[in-house]
């Protein structure tokens, strides 16, 4: 372990988006490992999106690297981590560019078909577009830029996808109308650029919800996955192409489905993965023998010294 006992860490979190409360927990999971070991946290809760009001939290606080456990957009979408570049404070996670990239499903989709990465077929819709192809059911509906499946419906007919395209309006202006794949689901943690153990997700209720995405035993989780080896490494192959191919750094978590012909196809890349107890990318941590308080230590750490590698070179 490194000495981080003179250094302040700040942990931002809260926000203003749909997902604001899970951030909460996220946050105070972090601070609670931080004062475990001893290190100074500040927690910072974010309540507004004005760049002038948080770079004056930040200048109070005056923290030497930064914890970002902000969900959804502010947190996930480059905003926060391009306030922190310019005022030039070291922070966790992704750029502003990857972060971005990342949360949107689209842009995000158009990267991974360039590097022949497994997707799911699928077509944008704006409000007020009418819906031109012909729709092969099963399909997911979901808003092209919220986290957490808020908005995401799976449907099986023509009434359902009306109704679930309202719904996905309601969230937000684009969204993406994307085929079904039958399988299973499987999500797998990337820390230091290397992949974690595979996690399979089996929800009880059939659909990986909302609800069932935060709030313990709707779903069963199995760590690692019971796969074939050569799938297995496969499925982390795939996942650790994801995350580097939109350039993210440190960490991330990979959502996957694996097609009954055993294809790994990729949802989504988060990352901002969830960070309480029962969060998938501690989970997938654990299950390589890495404890939830020792990949906390090491996010801020990779944060800390990424930033600072320059000089301490130097000092040495």
């Amino acid at each position: 372990s490194f000495d981080l006992s003179n250094i302040k860490v700040g942990v931002l979190a809260g926000g203003v988006s749909s997902e604001r409360d899970i951030s909460l927990q996220s946050g105070a999971q972090v601070c609670r490992t931080l004062d475990s070991r001893g290190v100074e946290a500040v927690f910072i809760d974010i309540t507004s999106r004005d760049d002038v009001v948080i770079k004056a939290q930040l200048k109070l606080h005056a923290p030497d690297v930064v914890f970002i456990a902000l969900h959804g957009e502010f947190g996930e979408d480059g905003s926060i981590q391009g306030i922190l570049e310019s005022i030039d404070i070291p922070y966790s996670g992704s750029g502003p560019v990857a972060s971005r990239l990342a949360m949107d499903k689209i842009a995000s989709k158009e990267v991974f078909a360039k590097k022949r990465i497994p997707i799911a077929p699928s077509c944008m819709l704006a409000r007020g577009q009418v819906m031109s192809t012909m729709v092969r059911y099963p399909v997911v509906v979901k808003p092209y830029c919220a986290g957490s499946s808020i908005g995401v419906s799976i449907v099986r007919d023509d009434m359902s996808l009306r109704q679930a395209i309202d719904v996905a309006f309601r969230v937000q202006d684009k969204l993406l109308i994307e085929q079904y794949i039958e399988g299973r689901e499987l999500t797998v943690g990337i820390f230091k650029e290397e992949p974690l153990a595979v996690v399979e997700i089996v929800p009880r209720g059939g659909y990986f919800d909302f609800t069932t995405k935060y709030s313990d035993g709707l779903a069963d989780l199995i760590a690692p996955a019971k796969l074939k080896q050569a799938v297995y490494r496969a499925v982390q192959k795939t996942a650790v192409a994801a995350h580097r191919s939109l350039g993210c750094r440190h960490f991330s978590r990979v959502d996957i489905r694996l097609s009954p012909d055993e294809v790994p196809y990729v949802l989504e890349v988060n990352s901002i993965p969830g960070l309480t107890s029962h969060s998938l990318l501690p989970l997938s941590a654990a299950a390589c023998g890495i404890s939830f308080n020792e990949l906390i230590m090491e996010m801020i750490r990779a944060a800390f010294y990424g930033k600072n590698q320059i000089q301490e070179v130097k000092k040495s």
